[in-house]
């Protein structure tokens, strides 16, 4: 087995598998109607029954939400770990989870101090100096109890609330776990790779599980939980409106292709990490995110645009920032490509936070990951871009054996044609011959009766066995394709701006304005004879 020679060598003949799926999900649990004072207020008063409104009275549905939770613990079994300042807690349930064994329930529950926004009761006066209680939204250090536990279609998984009102809570799930569990469950035959797939019997039946996840199974999931696990609302409470609902905080969308050894994701690597430090600027990162960006003017795009490089031990990865988004790129376990896009706020992209926004956001973050490798391709594949360019100036054998002429970058003739394609593909009804005759000879300042009709057709030839034009059928009538444009229009600006605009700043004597381009090749000159000098190799 050869070597990959470029990146997109790597991506088109050297990825074994590839599967997407949504990754590590971070989720915000809460009761719409008690986000805001005002909502506060209506629930003491309208369900509390309490004349005054002040935080004191949830005192005691806090005091019995924290005593159910030690109920809960100490009937079913279940440790509780109180975690300390900088211990990692996925650490502590791997831990765990190593001596679980059935299929589903809780590890252990954890708690933690942490700042959270509360409301709070504040004394204040009115004109008479009299006191009254005013709710505020505040933030503060309260206990969060974390709920490490194993579903039998989602995995490990955490449900973290807070011990103070209104008892938000947090939700963790991974969607990599879920497909696994999925698979499993389908008789589908795979090899796990961390939270991924290394290899599988059927990849599209897979691909299909991994599409499957989405706002019902999620919900679902939280709902069953809700039920067994202690959370401070009553039947009555919910009855009244006071439930639970889910928005999303955090998304990871993540593309896994699995490479045939691992010096060729080195090899990707070595090129990416080289020649895309560029990516992040806002003009490339637009072209991953298929967004405007607007630098400059009265309204420019908020958020940071960069590109860093981190390496952890020898394996580096590449990390890309728009707004509060971003896309890691890395090396999983020596075996895969793992490209993950992290949406940190839904509304970087005009879509809204509620669980039901979770497939546009899909939609967005394995377009991104698909759009980034997209580019990359691009710029990592100079056999593809040699083999075109052969393919349009070079001859070519047809299928009968005859000979048809290439079309020769430098001939004035050639860029005569292909800047007559620019302008003919405007025309939703096509050219004939004696359209190209006529525009041809302007372009290159010849009257028309110098070129002739037998030319043309030749001319003709050329430009649709090249599959730069086709011909409308049962006519004599032809129509530029969407490669002969693109072709036309790169080539035609590559000779008029960049070669004949080069040289003649290369070659004029007596240029009129100092030319970059020729200072440049005066120092490249100097630096080439003071190398030779000192190598006493000079002429």
């Amino acid at each position: 087995m050869t070597l990959p020679r470029s990146a997109a060598d790597v991506l088109a003949d050297h990825v074994t598998l590839e599967i997407e799926c949504i990754d590590r999900m971070y989720l915000n649990v809460y009761v719409p109607k008690l986000q805001r004072p005002l909502g506060l207020i209506g629930y003491l008063r309208d369900q509390l029954g309490c004349p005054i409104a002040s935080t004191a009275a949830v005192a005691p549905i806090t005091d019995a939400f924290v005593a159910a939770i030690h109920r809960f613990a100490a009937d079913h079994d279940v440790p509780i770990v109180h975690f300390t300042k900088g211990q990692r807690k996925d650490d502590v349930m791997h831990d765990y989870l190593a001596d679980f064994t059935a299929t589903e329930g809780v590890l252990f529950i954890g708690r933690a101090q942490e700042k959270v926004s509360v409301f709070r009761t504040e004394k204040r006066r009115d004109r008479d100096g009299v006191s009254y209680p005013w709710i505020v939204k505040t933030s503060s250090m309260v206990n969060q109890w974390y709920c490490y536990c194993v579903d039998a279609d989602f995995g490990p998984f955490f449900l973290k609330f807070s011990s103070y009102f209104p008892y938000n809570a947090k939700l963790c799930i991974n969607g990599n776990e879920w497909a696994k569990r999925q698979a499993a469950q389908a008789g589908l035959g795979f090899t796990a790779l961390d939270n991924g797939f290394a290899a599988v019997d059927d990849p599209h039946r897979l691909q299909r599980i991994c599409h499957g996840l989405g706002p019902d199974q999620i919900d679902a999931l939280l709902r069953k939980w809700l039920a067994r696990l202690p959370h401070p609302f009553t039947p009555e409470d919910r009855a009244a409106g006071y439930r639970y609902d889910l928005s999303i905080l955090q998304a990871e969308f993540s593309l896994t292709q699995m490479l045939d050894r691992p010096v060729s994701g080195r090899i990707f690597f070595e090129q990416i990490l080289r020649d895309n430090l560029d990516i992040g600027r806002p003009d490339q990162i637009g072209l991953v995110f298929n967004r405007r960006i607007f630098t400059r003017g009265p309204r420019p795009t908020p958020g940071r645009f960069r590109t860093r490089v981190i390496t952890e031990g020898v394996t580096p990865s590449l990390h890309i920032d728009y707004k509060k988004s971003k896309i890691k790129q890395y090396h999983k376990e020596g075996r895969a490509l793992r490209t993950e896009t992290t949406i940190n706020d839904t509304r970087d992209f005009s879509i809204g936070k509620r669980l039901h926004n979770l497939p546009a956001l899909a939609q967005v973050g394995f377009t991104a990951n698909r759009r980034l490798l997209a580019v990359q391709r691009l710029r990592h594949n100079p056999i593809a871009g040699a083999d075109a360019l052969h393919t349009v100036n070079d001859p070519l054998i047809t299928a009968q054996g005859t000979r048809v002429a290439g079309l020769r970058f430098a001939d004035p003739r050639v860029q005569a044609l292909l800047a007559a394609l620019c302008v003919f593909r405007l025309l939703p009804h096509g050219f004939t011959n004696r359209d190209l005759r006529g525009l041809t000879a302007s372009i290159l300042g010849l009257p028309a009766e110098i070129l002739t009709a037998g030319q043309m057709t030749y001319d003709l030839r050329r430009l649709r066995l090249h599959g730069l034009i086709e011909r409308v059928p049962h006519t004599f009538r032809y129509q530029v394709t969407a490669t002969g444009l693109g072709h036309a229009l790169f080539l035609t600006r590559l000779h008029d701006r960049v070669l004949r605009t080069g040289l003649a700043e290369l070659t004029d004597p007596d240029p009129p304005l100092p030319s970059r381009l020729r200072t440049a090749e005066r120092a490249y000159r100097a630096a080439i004879d003071d190398l030779a000098h000192q190598a006493s190799i000079a002429a």
